[in-house]
């Protein structure tokens, strides 16, 4: 697979942040974290970026190791911990209190931007022409998390139904001409839905550079994602 460049995608979010859309996503009590579950759900996503060639910072692996040690230490019979092991507290009672805390930190910082987004619109000037919004879709903000997590449904299955040669002409799959048909196929299409742009993959790569060229279209501001409501299939828009 020819890669003219290496994507780099700006991701403001860290491992906690990551750990909080798994708990989400899975409707998981915070407070009793099934560990074997979450490490496995931590890892595949660290895998998916990996597997994308998306830089990966230091705090990711380093959490990756605290969930498998908290994992080994949990799964070890208790008759077979240290003495020392067994007369500690549970060991994920620290990542929860990480957890609890991050999250505190990040509501308050979200309510402090709803205020500060509608403080804008106190003194704000109306436009001449007022804009109709009535036919518009309430939209939720999609995160990296989401994407990489429909990037994974969508690999799984087009791993289940393929079958004969697993690459096909790889050595043809470039990302900027994926750039230039996603380009066309959003304009073509209003809300384009996620799993659209994939319909005509032939292998694993093929699927692998088109996402990399809808992460570079996304970070360049030319494809907004969105989801028109909770749990419902990621859409794109073209920005014109």
């Amino acid at each position: 697979m020819e890669k003219e460049y290496k994507v780099k995608l700006e991701v403001f979010e860290g491992p906690l942040d990551l750990l909080l859309y798994l708990i989400k996503r899975d409707e998981i009590d915070i407070y009793d974290i099934p560990i074997e579950h979450i490490t496995t759900q931590y890892l595949e996503h660290i895998e998916a970026y990996r597997e994308l060639d998306l830089d990966i910072a230091g705090e990711f692996v380093v959490m990756a190791a605290t969930l498998i040690y908290i994992k080994s230490r949990s799964l070890l019979p208790v008759d077979q911990r240290p003495v020392e092991d067994a007369e500690e507290e549970d060991p994920r009672f620290e990542l929860v209190r990480q957890l609890l805390e991050y999250k505190k930190f990040k509501d308050v910082a979200a309510q402090l931007g709803e205020r500060e987004a509608l403080q804008s619109t106190i003194f704000g000037r109306i436009p001449e022409t007022p804009t109709d919004l009535s036919g518009e879709r309430p939209m939720a903000e999609v995160s990296i998390f989401d994407l990489i997590n429909a990037f994974q449904k969508v690999l799984k299955k087009t791993a289940s139904r393929r079958s004969g040669p697993r690459e096909i002409y790889e050595e043809s799959l470039t990302v900027s001409d994926k750039i230039e048909l996603v380009l066309r196929l959003t304009a073509e299409r209003r809300g384009m839905r996620f799993t659209d742009l994939f319909t005509e993959a032939v292998s694993r790569a093929e699927i692998v550079v088109t996402f990399l060229a809808l992460l570079e279209l996304v970070r360049l501001k030319h494809i907004r994602v969105i989801q028109p409501e909770p749990f419902a299939e990621i859409e794109l828009e073209r920005i014109t």
